[in-house]
């Protein structure tokens, strides 16, 4: 065999290596690319589906569960071409499509849930925040067009101020229940304050309305429980009772 052959058999042998480790190079990036979007697919999906069934009742509605089950459903037919044999999102994904192409609205049942806690309230606005970033990312992939896009940004804006609202009147209401009145007008303080700072106000009147009836309830309520009761004798009167008739000038002298 001549030098020439052995060279070319060497430098083949070496191409041939450098191709198969570049193959193999490319099988691994494309499985660690479809694992990554697996997951984040999967997160998405769980996501959306975890918003349309923990939402607080008084924040959603038939339109926004409508939204979440398109959001669902996109990210699950991704999915599914990733892992076709999971008959569970199959099911799923039959589910929504069912409820989405019935033609009426979504029935919601999501129940009202109280915020009397700064943490039930952080719990509900991290969720709004998840909300506005599934809605960003789908506009952004043209599932959802810019118009409708920033439609819902402005919704999940107003979800929030709704939020601040219903925690501080409920602060309110609670205090009042526990006969703290001092405690609720600082609270229904804060809701009016939080509604005037809003750049459109005059969306919440009605709200603005009742909280400031609530606020006139509570100012009533501290000043009838900071004014000693007309039958409750004061410090001067208990003192004025200790003189005596015989010491009639005493009582001329504290007058």
């Amino acid at each position: 065999m001549s030098p020439v052959m052995i060279a070319g058999l060497v430098t083949g042998g070496v191409l041939l290596l450098l191709v198969i480790v570049y193959i193999n190079q490319l099988v691994e990036r494309n499985r660690l690319e479809k694992a990554r979007l697996k997951a984040e697919l999967s997160d998405r999906r769980q996501r959306c589906q975890q918003l349309s069934d923990t939402f607080p009742g008084q924040l959603m509605s038939a339109e926004l569960k409508a939204l979440l089950a398109r959001l669902e459903l996109a990210a699950g037919e991704r999915l599914l071409k990733l892992d076709k044999g999971n008959e569970a999102l199959r099911n799923r994904l039959q589910g929504l499509q069912a409820e989405l192409h019935k033609g009426e609205p979504i029935e919601v049942r999501n129940p009202p849930r109280q915020i009397l806690s700064e943490a039930q309230a952080k719990e509900t606005r991290f969720m709004l925040e998840d909300l506005h970033a599934q809605i960003v990312r789908a506009a952004r992939e043209g599932l959802l067009a810019q118009d409708e896009a920033r439609r819902w940004v402005r919704e999940v804006q107003h979800l929030l101020v709704r939020l601040h609202i219903d925690y501080f009147n409920a602060l309110g209401r609670q205090a009042l229940q526990q006969n703290l009145p001092q405690r609720a007008r600082l609270a229904f303080e804060r809701a009016i304050n939080y509604i005037r700072k809003q750049p459109s106000p005059g969306e919440y009147q009605s709200q603005l309305r009742q909280l400031e009836a609530a606020l006139a309830h509570a100012d009533a309520l501290v000043l009838k429980h900071d004014k000693p009761p007309a039958d409750e004798p004061s410090v001067l009167a208990e003192g004025m009772k200790s003189f005596d008739d015989d010491d009639l000038w005493k009582k001329n002298n504290v007058y």
